[in-house]
């Protein structure tokens, strides 16, 4: 599920058209703390506030080229549905997003704002994507977003590497915080396709510790705090130096 350095390159051809390339700014504060000089990607500048919003735009593109879509569905507990909704609407087609039940209010009018139908059922994340699943089976015409298993994605998460390599040249470290771990896939890719030497360390809550676990001993481990994604889990082998930091 690694994206080649060519594919990367194509998703931030396309992502021009509508993203501008994210700030990296010195952290004055942290660079003292450490001894270093660290810089902080500023992603949250992006329309929805995250990165994610890279992933759905490229991926939902790629996948209106390749099949005849008229609507994209989504499960989500707010950053992703945003990402899902706002790709929706610069491309023209409906948005159905699905979250748990008393999801965070800020991020379900964030949802609302870019037009989205929303549903809101379920316990959690994983109660809300089986029924996102079952929407997909009844609509030939759905595309179903899923930004953790999603093939495509990383190319687009890749280009964050890009930018990073080209704004700080003389980097050595990029620490890249770890959730569903495409973020980390598509950044590790372009930095080590481009400069092998730079270390991608991956940063995992140290309660949901699952991809920690899981490329420590070669297989596939859940957390007491963490459930699959749908029943399916990712690959813990993103190809990076990855290693536990304590916040």
């Amino acid at each position: 599920m690694q994206p080649s350095l060519s594919s990367i390159q194509s998703a931030r051809q396309m992502l021009t058209k509508h993203l501008p390339a994210t700030r990296l700014i010195k952290a004055l504060h942290l660079s003292e703390l450490s001894g270093k000089t660290v810089s902080l990607k500023l992603e949250t500048e992006l329309p929805t506030g995250s990165f994610k919003v890279r992933g759905a735009l490229y991926t939902l593109a790629l996948n209106l080229r390749q099949a005849s879509i008229q609507e994209v569905v989504a499960s989500s507990t707010g950053n992703h549905g945003a990402a899902v909704a706002y790709a929706a609407k610069v491309l023209g087609i409906h948005a159905k997003i699905f979250l748990p039940e008393h999801c965070n209010p800020m991020k379900r009018a964030r949802i609302a704002s870019f037009g989205a139908e929303i549903t809101e059922k379920g316990r959690d994340i994983s109660d809300a994507c089986e029924l996102a699943l079952q929407e997909c089976a009844s609509n030939p015409n759905a595309f179903f977003l899923n930004d953790a298993t999603d093939p495509d994605l990383p190319s687009a998460t890749g280009v964050i590497g890009l930018e990073i390599l080209e704004q700080c040249p003389l980097v050595r470290e990029i620490y890249v915080p770890m959730g569903d771990s495409a973020l980390i896939r598509g950044v590790a890719a372009a930095a080590k396709q481009i400069s092998p030497q730079v270390k991608i360390i991956g940063v995992q809550a140290e309660r949901a510790p699952s991809y920690y676990l899981s490329w420590k001993r070669g297989e596939a481990m859940g957390t007491e705090s963490w459930r699959y994604d749908c029943g399916r889990s990712g690959d813990p082998h993103t190809g990076s130096d990855e290693r536990r930091v304590n916040p």
